[in-house]
């Protein structure tokens, strides 16, 4: 124990530190909102939100600073996004209590594949270049997200982005602590908080029993596995693979779908490896040196525990920043991981066609057959790929060994 405190505290910095703070701040004032919007779906009192954001803040943390400390890697979990939507479109329809058992059932069954070792031979198949062509598609979004701000709070957007260019030019490390503070500073002068009544209380977490059904199993736990395998553990394990840590699934899998039964009875919906939020801490701005990264995977962890034991205000003291200052400083922060997967994506002239065609059909958004744009992006390019190229399948190389463009 006093080696690993020793080494942890040789190797931290506070750019890593500001890297995982900035991840939890955007998991936080973006998707936490669709978290808010099941609550009141399902008309959850406040002590039961409270609840669900401590499960959620508490296993994330947990399974990402373990995670961390154990391959020396940033792993940086949260909790499935794309699965808490599910839960918009379900509620009241469902009650709580099965939609916890839908949890556990879920978990049951990730857990069966990661343990099994078939994701890390599924993540085998995907050509580096197609993998580079959906983190792309992902990230834009929030790249766009960065210049739409402006049309509703120009100075403060214009007025980060200018400090970012500057920081860049003149202590890059720190940059992202720079635009931080100065976007913070613009909302303050220009009197553009949102109007909030602080107040600090440790949760609470409350018990749900589950309830098996039919209805909850077919309409929430099997399009809950298939969206956290095909939007979040996907596009999470290629960003990890991109960022030039060659970490196998198994682990990973396995150690966030035993976070994901430990919460599920408090409301705490699956654990995921997270992808968006995660470039924010396997880049140059986390730390110049690759191997000194994973403190931003457990700097990360340890402001959701901070967020988890103050969950109501903690969510109330990031709901004082305006949407578009978020907005923008997502988007600042996400610029590397745009240029690097895009590099990426078309660097190899004979992979090129797939990793476009899986750009655009990641970036557009769409929806069919109830799947996102992130699966049929993956599908799409991969089937370009197998067409296009003269070796077909046995042409798909494996993004565990990305070339050095997309290294650090």
């Amino acid at each position: 124990m006093s080696h690993l405190l020793d080494t942890l505290r040789k190797d931290w910095s506070l750019s890593a530190t500001v890297a995982g703070f900035l991840a939890v701040l955007i998991s936080y004032a973006g998707p936490l909102i669709i978290f808010f919007q099941a609550a009141q779906q399902a008309q959850v009192s406040n002590a039961m939100m409270i609840s669900w954001i401590w499960g959620i803040s508490i296993g994330a943390a947990v399974a990402g600073i373990f995670l961390s400390i154990k391959f020396k890697v940033p792993v940086v979990t949260a909790w499935s996004a794309p699965g808490t939507a599910l839960l918009v479109t379900l509620f009241p329809d469902i009650s709580l209590n099965e939609a916890v058992a839908a949890y556990i059932t879920s978990a049951v069954v990730i857990f069966i594949i990661g343990i099994t070792g078939y994701f890390d031979k599924l993540l085998a198949l995907i050509p580096q270049a197609v993998a580079a062509g959906m983190m792309a598609g992902i990230l834009c979004q929030f790249g766009f997200g960065l210049f739409t701000a402006s049309n509703n709070m120009p100075f403060i957007v214009f007025g980060m982005l200018l400090a970012f260019l500057l920081a860049k030019r003149f202590s890059p490390r720190y940059a992202m602590l720079y635009v931080l503070l100065t976007g913070i500073g613009l909302s303050l002068l220009l009197g553009t908080m949102n109007p909030v009544e602080m107040s600090f209380s440790l949760a609470v977490p409350q018990f749900i029993a589950p309830e098996w059904t039919w209805n909850s199993t077919l309409n929430l736990a099997l399009p809950l596995i298939l969206v956290s395998l095909s939007g979040q553990f996907l596009p999470g394990m290629a960003i990890l693979k991109l960022s030039g840590y060659d970490t196998p699934a198994k682990p990973i899998i396995t150690t966030t779908s035993i976070a994901s039964l430990a919460v599920a009875c408090v409301g705490g919906i699956t654990i995921v490896l997270a992808s968006i939020t995660a470039a924010l801490c396997m880049g140059k701005d986390a730390h110049e040196l690759k191997e000194k990264r994973y403190i931003a995977g457990i700097a990360n962890g340890l402001f959701y525990i901070l967020g988890g034991l103050f969950a109501g205000s903690i969510v109330m003291l990031f709901s004082l920043l305006p949407k578009e200052l978020v907005a923008a400083l997502a988007g600042l922060a996400l610029l590397g991981a745009i240029g690097i997967n895009l590099n990426a994506a078309m660097h190899q002239e004979n992979q090129r066609d797939a990793a476009l065609i899986t750009f655009l059909a990641t970036a557009s958004g769409m929806q069919f057959l109830g799947l996102s744009s992130v699966f049929w992006g993956i599908c799409l390019g991969i089937l370009a790929h197998v067409i296009l190229s003269r070796t077909g399948l046995s042409g798909l190389t494996s993004p565990s060994s990305p070339s050095k463009s997309t290294g650090q």
